[in-house]
């Protein structure tokens, strides 16, 4: 296909690659100054990732925590959307190449492509332990998590026997932490009257963190309580225990000789995150390596340009920045504050040149972070308007409230509060569907080593 180009017109092009939190957040911004804006991005939908996870355990639909890109941008004239994949960038001729072979020229570009899984140089995991960053993600772990129970019943059926029901999560941050206490909670208390030949409370759930610690970004206290609540709702932690092998039912923590073989039904991933492509395809564009750090992230100084080019903004995950020596974490918060400060400076670039020279640095304001570890469990650090760490029922409803209140569109959040209300009151969640194929790794492997099988109301395991 011969590559066509968009031209400029007279007023500067801006092009936002990502419709993430730090990209939408641009996008609504520049919709309201002189500029033409283009926003590219890979699929048609913007997704609220902190609730992906709800998803992959059967809380809420895809629906609920997605609103098409088209429809939250609809209001700006001057925002036009391209459902297409940045392949390459040309920052000395200023376009990008598109995966359609379209070439797209920017005045002003914004990359804010996040990052993805990183199985630290082991793809080939992947296919046995998926991540969660987008929707497609959390609906694979649905079908595998749900698939776990109902191929247990069937063997429960066929054979009066079935594998252990334990799901083990690589990584002990918040996804990992989170997606822990949702399979903890669906199994003791969403499915205990669905099924007749097993018992899903009998269900385990095991952490492995490499580090000494879950949560290592909060402060002491509050890692503490999460180990303490996890344990209250039967989530097993441990720490420091470093995964050598991820295979089809089993994980191994260890080097050999003396690595351990964890059996696993289902292997999640929460372990690592990597910089989206870009940031390297950059980099190799401006000729200069060592503007990328160990992740692929692009160092940016304080106005979050790459060394040497004020018309190229990096945001979010991408991003590289460091603020009083430390490190501005790559979650929502930031991604948004990026997004807007990109935004501003654009505008000031174009309309007021001498007043951006005045502007200051970025500056992150940290509001706080918060995790949800099950059913009125959770655990915050409150920043502002006041400063305390909170576990518990008061941790869980403030979380309840922010992620309610971040959602965009109206629809959004009556349709999340009314999923969340009824799953509350009726101990019921409502989206356990199973799509795809009925094969879950490890299986097969599975059912010829260990066994559970029921004596009276009594499951016990045995060597089949």
């Amino acid at each position: 296909m011969q590559a066509s180009e968009l031209t400029a017109t007279r007023r500067p092009r801006v092009v936002v690659v990502g419709a993430g939190f730090a990209g939408i957040n641009a996008a609504q911004r520049l919709g309201k100054l002189a500029v033409d804006v283009t926003v590219i991005d890979k699929t048609n939908h913007h997704t609220f990732q902190p609730l992906l996870y709800q998803v992959a355990l059967a809380v809420l639909s895809p629906g609920d925590i997605a609103q098409p890109i088209r429809r939250i941008l609809s209001g700006h004239d001057n925002i036009e959307i391209l459902m297409d994949e940045v392949r390459d960038v040309d920052a000395r001729a200023q376009k990008l190449l598109l995966g359609s072979g379209t070439d797209v020229i920017y005045d002003y570009l914004i990359l804010a492509t996040g990052s993805t899984h990183s199985y630290f140089a082991h793809p080939e995991w992947e296919k046995v332990a998926p991540g969660l960053k987008m929707l497609e993600d959390a609906t694979e772990i649905r079908r595998r998590v749900l698939l776990a129970f109902e191929l247990a019943e069937r063997q429960m059926v066929e054979k009066g026997s079935h594998p252990p029901l334990q799901f083990v999560i690589v990584g002990g941050g918040p996804t990992g932490v989170e997606l822990a206490g949702a399979i903890s909670d669906i199994s003791r208390l969403y499915m205990q009257k669905d099924f007749r030949h097993i018992d899903p409370k009998s269900a385990k759930v095991l952490i492995l963190e490499g580090s000494p610690h879950v949560l290592a970004a909060y402060p002491q206290d509050l890692q503490d309580s999460a180990v303490r609540q996890l344990n209250e709702i039967n989530v097993q932690v441990r720490t420091n225990a470093k995964v050598t092998d991820v295979q089809p039912g089993y994980v191994m923590v260890g080097d050999p000789p003396n690595a351990e073989k964890i059996e696993s039904v289902c292997t999640l991933w929460a372990a690592g995150v990597k910089a989206s492509p870009l940031g390297k395809a950059l980099a190799d564009s401006l000729g200069d390596p060592a503007i990328l750090d160990r992740r692929g992230c692009v160092i940016v100084d304080g106005h979050l340009n790459p060394k040497g080019h004020p018309e190229i903004f990096l945001c979010g995950d991408l991003a590289h920045y460091e603020e009083n020596g430390k490190l501005v974490p790559g979650v929502a918060q930031p991604a948004m504050q990026m997004g807007n400060y990109a935004a501003e400076r654009i505008g000031l670039l174009v309309s007021n040149p001498a007043a951006a020279q005045r502007q200051k640095d970025f500056h992150y304001f940290d509001k706080g972070d918060m995790a949800t570890i099950g059913r009125k469990a959770a655990v915050a650090r409150i920043a502002w308007p006041f400063k305390a760490h909170w576990s518990g029922f008061m941790a869980w409803l403030t979380w309840l409230t922010v992620h309610i209140f971040f959602l965009i569109g109206f629809r959004n959040r009556l349709s999340v509060f009314r999923s969340w209300a009824y799953t509350y009151i009726r101990f019921r969640d409502g989206v356990r569907l199973i799509v795809g194929s009925q094969d879950l790794p490890g299986w097969d492997a599975l059912t010829k080593e260990d066994v559970v099988k029921k004596e009276g109301d009594t499951e016990v395991v045995v060597k089949s």
